[in-house]
């Protein structure tokens, strides 16, 4: 009986077979990939003397595969030192090494007849006890298993990933009438603690959950475009951001997926349905003739947009011309956009009498009745409908979450006078007096199932903050920009709740308020929320105000606090854990680099990038690089100063941004002492964890060492390359002036190469070039074009 997954086969090195042997690599997990053997050589082999018995030939399709990995967007390894966790193979010659792996996944062509040749071979290789899985996006599971042996059945279920595996999070499980209850909950289990995934646990359906319900809503959407002459851009215009989806919405997603497998998908459910649901994933005639002329999206450069130069055109589904892109305007639309939330927003719109609110309707309303007719069908509660849309198609809320925001009682009656039969259960619910799919009962979650409301049992590693404050004594104190809560076991925790969880002077107060609560009450403290990102820096506006109005004692006054603040959690006496996620720049940063440990999401974008808008870090953020750079040098290795300020100057002058946790332990900003959650959505559990190990061990605060700095010497040496820029016209005078105020701070300043100063020293001219660089019109100007524009200003 497997454990634990020590090591993997993935049978089909395509796009999500790779994707899939990357995830895996990208958790340490050592994985071959293996695909067919071809059938003749290339020019390019025969060139080089290969033929078909050689192995550069046999794996090539394997070996093409990890090629491809480097330099496919967005990238599927968290680091390019992942890929050496890949081996690449053949199904001809290394078939018997499947008895190695502890868990086979089948990655093969969507062909019933091809994956059960592929398990019968597995079934002869493999050893006792390992786990077998299929990729399927749709095809029956139990189908699949067929004439294989009894361990085979035990041990198989369906693991249907989404593209891309690094990203998306959901994770269905499809289980067969065979699947042992402790292979279904060690793969769940194991599925979320280490492969970091949502997961829900479908049945052996047509396309499952997510891509049942999302095709479907796709298809009445394409439908309500042609039959209430909307144009493809109109249609998406409403379908994004505004209602909780993806920016991508409608028809652009379809260009990103590619239309040739939403078609395949479609004709899988259409096949296997019957009535008015065949109807629905009939694939309109125009969606075809796209088919025909090889207008599959992004991928062939066209699709339902074209872009030509700058402009991007939309396609006109009634002549298959290309048009300007328009977008849908309506006073509803504008009245929707004065409400907070996407729930206000839904409630005003789809019951709006205009051609916005009759849109939304129109295709809202089929996919609610849609998604109850398939409870017990596809999922065993409406829970995990909810959770497979928002994990897997990126909805801010699923179908019953969003019957809800609009009002379940409102949306039934307008929908039975139009003529639409209601399911039963939802009839009696309401009967019963139950208006809502979900509830909130004593503090909790709980959501209705089968005539009651139940309580939603979640991995307990997963603490929803928002929740747990509203239990009693929980928030410990709390302004407009953060709160001090209780997490509980002597743990508490600090959330920034700001726009954007933006810093300002309200955080620098409940950081320096949270250290001293912590230092006398609290075993010690977790720095960390639950918003869109961990924090996106300081509050420029807020800065840029203050510089205009020449104000600069008082933004002096600001930049110290903020200083003091830092270092307050760099020497609290009891451990502070800072716990990043997503986009974590500028002043989140500079929050986390003192922390006596960093708990962070595989997801963390974290970089020092002040220079973006005119400005260097001035929070200590150029000091702590520095020094985790030169704690990174093993003891007894002699120490190269330059190379370690040229390694830190190079980060801060280009702003270099991890592109994922395991990044940002490359570049310096997460060390040995650090940790990465496999799991988002576990982060905040195992930054608590951390905090209670470090007190369990006795923690105490770092002792107070002086910084060797590299002086005048090294502060020539930094500016040599960012002088050959400027004389090459790569950077412009601006650019050079702040390369030139960094380059002073991390040299230490006018002092002999080697010398020790202290830290104040390092924050007093970190402070002062930071201030000097605020009363520049030119940084001014920087600052006040990424606010208008969100992007860099060069100038």
């Amino acid at each position: 009986m497997i454990q634990r997954i020590n090591r993997a086969v993935v049978l089909g090195s395509g796009v999500m077979g790779s994707g899939i042997a990357a995830h895996l690599a990208n958790l340490g997990i050592p994985t071959l990939l293996l695909d067919i053997v071809p059938n003749d050589v290339t020019a390019d082999e025969k060139a080089k003397g290969l033929t078909v018995e050689d192995k550069p030939v046999r794996n090539r399709f394997s070996n093409q595969a990890l090629q491809n990995l480097l330099k496919q967007k967005p990238a599927p390894l968290t680091s390019k030192k992942n890929l050496a966790l890949i081996e690449p193979g053949n199904f001809e010659d290394d078939f018997e090494r499947l008895q190695e792996a502890d868990w086979i996944i089948e990655v093969v062509v969507e062909k019933l007849e091809i994956k059960q040749q592929i398990f019968a071979r597995v079934d002869q290789y493999r050893k006792l006890g390992s786990i077998v899985s299929s990729n399927t996006s749709g095809i029956s599971v139990e189908a699949m298993v067929e004439g294989r042996s009894e361990d085979f059945k035990a041990h198989f279920l369906g693991t249907h990933f989404f593209n891309p595996p690094r990203y998306l999070k959901l994770l269905e499980i499809i289980p067969t009438q065979y699947t042992t209850d402790h292979v279904l909950k060690f793969m769940k289990t194991f599925a979320e603690d280490v492969l970091g995934k949502g997961v829900v646990v479908a049945k052996d359906t047509p396309n499952f959950i997510a891509n049942r319900i999302g095709t479907y809503g796709l298809l009445i959407t394409v439908g309500q475009m042609l039959q209430g002459g909307y144009s493809v851009g109109e249609v998406d215009s409403v379908t994004g951001p505004l209602i909780g989806r993806p920016k991508s919405a409608t028809f652009r997603t379809l260009d990103v997926v590619g239309l040739d497998t939403f078609v395949h998908v479609a004709n899988n459910v259409y096949e296997q349905v019957s009535g008015t649901e065949k109807d629905v994933f009939q694939v309109p005639s125009f969606i075809k003739e796209m088919l025909q002329k090889g207008w599959l999206g992004s991928k062939s450069g066209q699709g339902f947009y074209l872009k030509k130069g700058k402009e991007i055109l939309e396609l006109n589904p009634n002549t298959l011309e290309y048009e300007a892109s328009k977008k849908l305007r309506t006073p509803a639309l504008e009245m929707s956009k004065q409400e907070k939330g996407v729930k206000n927003k839904l409630k005003a719109l789809v019951f709006a009498d205009d051609r916005a609110g009759e849109l939304l309707w129109n295709i809202l309303s089929p996919v609610l009745v849609y998604a109850a007719e398939l409870v017990g069908e596809i999922a065993d509660d409406i829970i995990a409908i909810d959770q497979a849309m928002k994990w897997g198609f990126g909805w801010e809320l699923g179908p019953f979450e969003t019957w809800d925001a609009i009002g379940l009682e409102r949306s039934v009656l307008k929908m039975e006078e139009a003529g639409t039969v209601i399911p039963m259960w939802i009839k009696q619910m309401l009967n019963n007096g139950q208006t809502s799919f979900y509830q909130e009962q004593d503090g909790e979650l709980v959501y209705y199932h089968n005539g009651e409301y139940k309580k939603n049992v979640e991995n307990p590693k997963k603490i929803n903050l928002k929740q747990l404050k509203k239990q009693d004594n929980r928030v410990i104190k709390k302004n407009s920009g953060a709160s001090l809560i209780d997490l509980g076991d002597g743990v508490a925790l600090l959330e920034f709740h700001s726009p954007n969880n933006a810093i300002g002077p309200d955080i620098t107060q409940m950081i320096t308020y949270a250290v001293e609560e912590v230092e006398k009450n609290f075993k010690g403290l977790v720095i960390g929320n639950q918003g869109k990102n961990f924090c996106v820096g300081a509050n420029l506006a807020m800065i840029l105000m203050e510089a205009q109005d020449d104000n600069i004692f008082e933004l002096d006054l600001v930049v110290r606090s903020f200083q003091q603040a830092m270092m307050k959690i760099k020497y609290c006496n009891k451990p502070v854990v800072a716990a990043p996620f997503g986009m974590t720049l500028g002043g989140g940063a500079e929050v986390c680099l003192p922390a006596a440990s960093i708990q962070a999401a595989p997801e963390t974008y974290i970089g020092l990038v002040e220079v973006g808008v005119g400005l260097i870090p001035g929070g200590g953020g150029n000091k702590e690089l520095y020094i985790k750079h030169l704690n990174a040098i093993p003891q007894g290795v002699e120490v190269d100063l330059q190379k370690v300020a040229n390694s830190v100057f190079e980060k801060i002058a280009l702003a270099k941004v991890s592109s994922s946790a395991e990044e940002a332990r490359e570049n310096f900003f997460l060390t040995g002492k650090d940790d990465i959650s496999t799991n988002g959505d576990h982060l905040i559990y195992d930054a608590k964890q951390k905090v209670l190990a470090l007190d369990r061990n006795g923690y105490q605060p770092p002792v107070r060492k002086k910084v060797p700095v590299v002086g005048e010497t090294g502060y020539a040496a930094l500016l040599l390359g960012a002088q050959s820029m400027f004389y090459s016209g790569y950077i412009s005078e601006h650019d050079l002036k702040i390369a030139k105020k960094l380059a002073y701070v991390i040299a230490g300043g006018k002092v002999s190469f080697g010398t020790e100063v202290d830290e104040q020293y390092l924050l007093d001219l970190e402070r002062e070039a930071f201030l000097s660089l605020v009363a520049e019109p030119k940084s001014q100007q920087r600052m006040q074009h990424m606010l208008l524009k969100g992007k860099p200003l060069r100038n």
